[in-house]
């Protein structure tokens, strides 16, 4: 990852600028695009085989942001849920997320040295869009495509090195993953734009995508694995995309294969390098190409929203992502969205 900004570089502050089907065809060809693609490669093959608790270096910039987001979890606390008529979306969410959006430049303050807070008023809308939307009272892969472009806008800046991919995935990325959860489950949050059976998860989708290359060649758990309880019981807190199934298993009733039908077909890929693969192409076809999803990306000088000349130089990564799934992989072919504010 070696697009460091300089010294001197002007800053600006995010806005959308997709506001048409038309403009999908920007942005599959745009700096913002590879750049963020490129980020989901680069910590893919980081984490390759290595578990959540695997000894890694962890920076005071890796260990400033776990700090702001247990301030978060504590905020959370601090927030109780409200007495209220309907069931799902508490509105207790709102007072949580005026107070996070209200803090936001303080808090990146704190997590970064000095010498980075002069991008502060650029990335700290991709923080406070992370968590959710307070209008609709629900999350999505937008929101989580959101704090990944946070990620991704710290190592551009220089803030998190070279050195620092691993930790940004098993030890930022995965305590972002708890707090998330703890969101929906203490508000009730409703799904952003649910695919239903359609899709990986109703909230998540890039935990499957590092979680299964954490377990590719791993000695004990196949992918037909995760469907044993003793199995996730043993392996969650080691492996993200263990945890992700023991959520949905926590939040879930009924047969595995009827409320997670993808996953369930999925557990029948013979290996981890060809779900990880497909995983890859399925993210590129089933968020990054989806208007509802990508209405919503906001485009500073960091994500610039321009056609790029050469994207397969950006982060030192092959960018064609010629990963082609096994014939057998479950790749929708029809997706369903709820609305057009979906999924964000």
């Amino acid at each position: 990852m070696d697009s460091v900004v300089s010294e001197d570089h002007e800053y600006l502050v995010p806005k959308r600028a997709i506001t048409s089907v038309e403009d999908m065809q920007i942005w599959e060809k745009s700096e913002a695009y590879f750049e963020y693609l490129g980020f989901i490669m680069a910590l893919n093959e980081a984490v390759k085989g290595k578990s959540l608790s695997v000894e890694c270096p962890e920076s005071d910039v890796t260990k400033g942001m776990v700090s702001l987001l247990d301030k978060l979890d504590v905020w959370i606390e601090e927030t109780p849920p409200i007495e209220q008529p309907q069931r799902f979306g508490n509105q207790a969410f709102r007072t949580w997320y005026k107070r996070v959006k209200e803090g936001a430049m303080q808090l990146l303050q704190e997590a970064l040295p000095g010498r980075f807070h002069r991008a502060v008023p650029e990335i700290m809308l991709y923080l406070s869009e992370g968590f959710g939307n307070s209008t609709r009272i629900d999350y999505g892969t937008g929101h989580e495509m959101s704090f990944i472009m946070l990620m991704c806008c710290l190592f551009k800046i220089g803030s998190l090195l070279e050195e620092d991919k691993v930790a940004a995935v098993t030890r930022i990325f995965n305590r972002y993953l708890l707090l998330v959860r703890k969101l929906q489950l203490t508000y009730r949050m409703e799904p952003a734009g649910s695919h239903g059976v359609w899709s990986l998860d109703d909230y998540q989708f890039v935990p499957f995508i590092w979680g299964s290359s954490q377990l590719v060649a791993h000695p004990r758990i196949e992918p037909r694995s995760f469907l044993q309880a003793d199995v996730v019981q043993s392996y969650a807190k080691d492996y993200m995309f263990i945890s992700c199934i023991q959520f949905i298993n926590k939040v879930k009733t009924g047969l595995f294969a009827e409320h997670s039908n993808q996953l369930w077909n999925i557990s029948a890929v013979p290996s981890w390098t060809k779900i990880n693969g497909g995983l890859i192409k399925m993210y590129k076809a089933e968020v990054l190409a989806k208007f509802p999803v990508i209405q919503h990306v906001l485009f500073g000088s960091l994500l610039p929203f321009k056609i790029v000349q050469r994207p397969q130089n950006i982060h030192n990564v092959r960018l064609s992502v010629t990963h082609q799934p096994p014939a057998s992989f479950p790749v929708p072919s029809t997706t369903k969205t709820t609305n057009d504010t979906a999924a964000k």
